[in-house]
């Protein structure tokens, strides 16, 4: 949604949507983005934005900030608004830019239990998160895989998804990707992919697709698990043993739903990726709305080789909308200034649309 649609909305007596925002871990690169995205005027208009944070490491990180990035005009502090966390002072004291442990995996998921409790109290309508580090949530004693994890734990939520959105900076066109999988090694895919499993994913992004971006009657591509789909069975048979038959049989239950698949993993990319650089001369055909794969790195591969700086992480299923940048803490430039913001611009721009659609 662009700077003049929110204005004419606020113009007709509507609210800016309100957006927390958990500043992640405070040794990695969060609170540098964060603060970047919000340097521009833009992005500080698209809502009520509420960072969630100590105020102590949140100033330290600002100073620290300034002195690296002079010819960047950040917002002043006191104009920001800020839901104080306080940590133990044992904890203030043990955290290091680009050293992630247990302090600032405690940091971390302090700042995201805030900010899930007051989002689910109603002062909030979207959560935005920086990146943590699951080492260090583990170092700290918190042993989940995620914050996605966290979130649905926390909202009573057992149907969730991890959807990945980046918008193309050459043609606008927008790449979405759900994975069936998330988190797990790889051996453990094939046992950990059921019907049941596929079921409820679909069931989720048809939700999110309507409910979200407005697509009433989404196509949807999904993959194949193995090489050539299969291969008829010569490269693995669960495309044969299960996919396809489960395919055929929620294109008869969802008539106004459009399955395309199991397209083979490697070709399956093709059109989306001429549609973002815009390289086949001419309108790409047959894209569809959305992209299922089928296990953590053959959906993210082609998003991060596409969409690395504007590619954002939305989990849907979860009973308030929740968007982060796709990027991790980035240890190794934390404290440099040279943090790139694009993609925590989109995720709170992302997050600021949902809301807009759902009050609809």
């Amino acid at each position: 949604m662009d700077r003049q649609n929110t204005l004419s909305l606020v113009a007709d007596g509507n609210t800016l949507p309100k957006i927390a925002i958990a500043l992640g871990d405070p040794a990695g690169i969060g609170t540098e983005v964060v603060l970047k995205a919000l340097a521009s005027p833009e992005i500080r208009q698209l809502g009520q934005i509420t960072l969630i944070g100590n105020r102590q490491l949140l100033e330290a990180a600002y100073e620290q900030l300034q002195a690296k990035v002079g010819n960047l005009s950040f917002v002043p502090l006191a104009e920001i608004s800020l839901l104080d966390v306080p940590l133990p002072v044992a904890i203030c004291d043990r955290i290091r830019l680009g050293e992630g442990n247990a302090a600032s995996g405690e940091a971390s998921f302090a700042y995201l239990e805030t900010a899930i409790a007051r989002t689910l109290a109603g002062e909030f309508e979207g959560i935005v998160t920086a990146p943590i580090a699951k080492s260090a949530w583990l170092a700290a004693g918190h042993h989940y895989p995620g914050q996605t994890e966290l979130l649905a734990e926390k909202s009573g939520t057992s149907r969730y998804g991890m959807l990945f959105v980046a918008r193309s900076p050459h043609t606008g066109w927008m790449l979405r990707t759900l994975l069936a999988t998330t988190h797990i090694p790889l051996r453990q895919v094939s046992e950990t992919l059921t019907a049941s499993l596929m079921t409820e994913k679909i069931e989720l992004l048809v939700e999110c697709l309507q409910q979200d971006f407005g697509v009433e009657n989404p196509q949807i591509a999904i993959a194949g698990l193995n090489p050539h789909s299969g291969e008829q069975g010569q490269l693995g048979t669960e495309e044969i043993d299960w996919l396809i038959p489960w395919m055929q049989q929620q294109q008869k239950r969802l008539p106004n739903i459009k399955l395309v698949g199991p397209i083979p993993p490697d070709t399956m990319w093709v059109k989306p990726g001429q549609a973002w650089y815009g390289t086949s001369g001419e309108s790409v055909t047959g894209l569809a709305d959305a992209y299922l794969a089928l296990y953590h790195d053959q959906g993210l591969i082609p998003v991060k080789l596409m969409g690395f700086d504007q590619a954002i992480n939305t989990s849907i299923g979860l009973p308030f909308i929740r968007t982060s940048p796709d990027h991790g803490t980035a240890f190794d430039i934390a404290g440099l200034g040279i943090a790139r913001a694009n993609s925590m611009q989109a995720a709170i721009r992302l997050a600021a649309e949902i809301v807009w659609v759902r009050r609809k």
